[in-house]
């Protein structure tokens, strides 16, 4: 049960963490530096904090899916606030 917790937890601060960069991606051209900086900064954190918490790389695909959908989340939020000025 406690590893549960742990790798939600560690999703959970993948989504976290991304969805700020998504917002920010969201505001560079499509394939800029800016752009792939954005979206590849948080994954040495993350994998420190999977390392740090005793995960192989199995949970790999499910901080990498918290990771994709914060910037998901993030880039709607930009969109959004954009068109209603």
């Amino acid at each position: 049960m406690h590893a549960f917790f742990m790798i939600s937890g560690l999703t959970l601060t993948a989504l976290l963490i991304n969805i700020p960069l998504g917002y920010l991606r969201q505001g560079c051209e499509k394939f800029t530096f800016g752009w792939y900086f954005y979206i590849h900064i948080s994954i040495p954190l993350i994998i420190y904090l999977r390392v740090k918490a005793g995960f192989s790389w199995k949970f790999i695909p499910l901080t990498l899916g918290g990771a994709v959908a914060g910037q998901l989340i993030g880039g709607f939020i930009h969109r959004r606030r954009q068109n209603n000025g």
